[in-house]
């Protein structure tokens, strides 16, 4: 067989190459058996996953169930206890002819307590006619008729009613006779739910009650002398179900998360439960499904199933709740959320597919490595030769793994190739030499423009600070003598009034600090054309007392223009720095915030205290924000440069002259817009490091 003749051999079933048929033998029963496997132990899991669920839930029914008898006995129990009580016989056998207590309010202050003892909602006590022996307060003086008729009044055994306590409905009025405190909790409106059976009904006004009736009896003759009945009103009894749920559901005993819930219905009406319709709000007044409803209520069954629980799916079992006629009146309820179990059911099966599709990866490659390790030197040098018969020189079969005659043959041909390799290689290098030394060459001329252009600033820079010099030698000649003569006549007005100055002491005052203040300007221009032949006074000042100083200058301004100040100044560590000059600066500014606003607006003025950081000293920082149209890009690329102004009045050096004062005492100064969410606007920062201990 020819070179020609190894690309006849293909793919197609049945397979025709040995490749391709001992890849079928190695992954044909992988990638059938083992889905097969798979897939019966998916359905396995998941059925034996249901029934775990499943088992779970009615043993929590079960302990929900033994709880909720327990406090039927209880209350059974403890009626019978109060019932044979010596304390209670001693206030019923004095009155026993006239059937009426003696006191009442004694007897029911004595019931009270026992009430209160034994955590009962009710313990009332009533003649065999019916009418009550405790009437106190609002209580009403007859009992229901109803839970006379159901005692066994006849002979010494109280019977079953009287041994424990059991479920019954009452009506509004019922329950009002023996509580009318408790006629509150039974107001429960029904909230509209999905699947439940449909109904006129709007409210639920029956009560839900344990309750236990015994029989008092004559310790000697056993004469029936009262009927004691007692019992817990189940209605919106939050401190019932949440004991409840948590002893069915105590922390910790659900995993993943999940949540456990208790309800106890009145029909199909929860009228107490922990389920939550949303955040802190108890589903109390929501009904359940029909199909539930029917399987419960209709038939008598309990429901151990998937149920949808007002808003979401629970793992839920309801048992139902019988009077003592064995009529069905209502369920107990109780679940857990099955959405977390769910996910675990979902990951496990996730994690079983991955593994198979890992096992079936690694096989696969395997296989076809070892299928390749047989064929792959003389695939690859049959895709060589026919490279180079395209016209590829740099076509080569490379390393093979392979030791054998084909190994061989496919390490000669390489090294026949090798010699056109070199020589291409050679020219290679060459070329990345030169494309280095071109890059290195042009790296050379972008550091030589770069210096260029500093030095070309700089010698811009040079030529302003010359021309500053010039203009600030004539300005200190032309303003010197005026400001001279201004300083003589000041002195001579306050020498000629004499104390008549004094109500103008303030303004002449003034007046002394800007006749300075214009001399200390003309002396910085000096100063900033030759900083080298000025120092000005420096001193420890608060800056807070200056910026006040400056807005008192500008007042009037700031009033005709209507613009309104808010002063946050909460900056207190002294600074050093010669006053004069951060006035200037505080001035430029100010006057700067007040021309962005000729038609008013808000000037916010604030100082704080910036504590030292690992590349910054303590320091006080200024904030002038205005709330004007705010700084182009190509305003704040020359904002502080010498002579830029974008007024037509202005000369463009109060920036300037700012920036080097503050720069001078170690300072900095910048300018940006106002954030979009504050509205427009600019915002200057001005900070200086604060005074040091000896700084003068």
């Amino acid at each position: 067989m020819g070179l020609d003749g190894m690309s006849a051999v293909g793919g197609g079933w049945p397979p025709r190459s040995v490749r391709h048929k001992l890849l079928t033998i190695a992954l044909g029963p992988l990638l059938v058996v083992f889905p097969l496997l798979l897939m019966a132990l998916v359905l396995w899991a998941d059925t034996a996953y249901d029934r775990l669920l499943i088992t779970k839930v009615r043993a929590d029914l079960a302990v929900a169930h033994g709880y909720f008898d327990k406090v039927l006995s209880d209350v059974g129990q403890g009626s019978h206890a109060v019932a044979q009580s010596y304390g209670l016989m001693q206030y019923l056998l004095p009155a026993q002819a006239a059937f009426s207590p003696s006191p009442a309010s004694l007897l029911a202050q004595r019931l009270a307590q026992e009430q209160q003892r034994l955590g009962l909602d009710f313990l009332r006590l009533a003649a065999p006619n019916g009418q009550a022996l405790d009437v106190l307060g609002p209580m009403s003086a007859v009992l229901p008729s109803r839970l006379l008729a159901q005692a066994r009044w006849r002979g010494t055994s109280e019977g079953a009613l009287s041994q424990s306590g059991h479920l019954l409905v009452l009506s509004g009025d019922e329950l009002a006779q023996l509580a009318p405190a408790l006629r509150t909790r039974l107001h429960i409106p029904l909230r509209p739910t999905p699947n439940a059976a449909p109904t006129e009904r709007t409210h639920e006004e029956r009560a839900l009650v344990g309750i236990s009736q015994v029989v008092v009896r004559h310790p000697e003759t056993g004469e029936a002398l009262a009927l004691l009945v007692a019992g817990v009103l189940l209605n919106q009894n939050l401190d019932f179900i949440d004991h409840i749920n948590r002893i069915v559901y105590p922390d910790g005993s659900l995993p993943f998360g999940s949540q456990g819930t208790a309800t106890l219905f009145l029909d199909d009406v929860r009228i107490t439960t922990n389920v939550r319709l949303f955040q802190d709000q108890r589903a109390i007044g929501t009904r359940v499904s029909q199909v539930v409803r029917d399987t419960v209520l209709g038939e008598g069954q309990t429901w151990l199933d998937r149920a949808f629980v007002v808003n979401d799916w629970y793992v839920s079992a309801y048992q139902p709740l019988m009077d003592a006629d064995k009529q069905r009146i209502g369920m107990l309820y109780v679940g857990f959320l099955e959405q977390p179990f769910r996910w675990v059911r979902h990951v496990m099966l996730g994690l079983m597919g991955l593994i198979f599709l890992v096992v079936t990866v690694l096989t696969t490659v395997l296989s076809w490595r070892w299928a390749h390790s047989i064929f792959r030197p003389v695939e690859r040098m049959q895709h060589t030769l026919q490279q180079v018969a395209l016209g590829d020189a740099q076509a080569r079969v490379g390393a093979v793994t392979s030791t054998d005659e084909l190994g061989e043959l496919a390490r000669h041909l390489d090294h026949l190739l090798h010699l056109i390799a070199d020589k291409t290689a050679a020219l290679q290098r060459w070329g990345a030499e030169l494309d280095q030394r071109v890059r290195e060459r042009t790296a050379e001329l972008e550091a030589s423009h770069r210096s260029l252009q500093q030095a070309q600033q700089q010698l811009v820079r040079s030529e302003k600070l010359a021309v500053m010099g010039q203009l600030a030698a004539s300005v200190a000649h032309e303003v010197n003598n005026p400001i001279a003569i201004m300083q003589g006549n000041l002195d001579l007005i306050r020498d000629t009034l004499g104390t008549h100055a004094t109500p103008i002491a303030t303004e002449l005052h003034l007046l002394d600090e800007q006749i300075e203040r214009i001399r200390m300007i003309v002396q910085q221009l000096l100063q900033h054309a030759k900083p080298d032949e000025y120092a000005g006074y420096t001193e420890a000042i608060d800056g807070n007392d200056t910026l006040k100083a400056s807005l008192l200058l500008l007042n009037h301004a700031l009033s005709q223009a209507q613009v309104q100040v808010v002063l946050d100044l909460q900056a207190t560590p002294p600074i050093t720095i010669n006053r004069q000059e951060l006035q200037q600066v505080h001035l430029n500014l100010l006057m700067n915030a007040l021309h962005a606003m000729p038609h008013g607006g808000c000037l916010r003025v604030s100082t704080r205290h910036t504590p030292a950081t690992a590349d910054t000293p303590e320091g006080v920082a200024l904030s002038i924000q205005d709330s004007g149209p705010g700084l182009s890009e190509a305003v704040l690329a020359q904002l502080f440069h010498p002579f830029f102004t974008t007024r037509a009045e202005g000369h463009g050096l109060g920036l300037w002259i700012s920036q080097m004062l503050i720069e001078r005492y170690q300072g900095h100064i910048s300018a940006s817009n106002v954030s979009p969410e504050q509205g427009p606007g600019a915002v200057f920062q001005v900070w200086l490091p604060v005074s040091q201990p000896g700084s003068a």
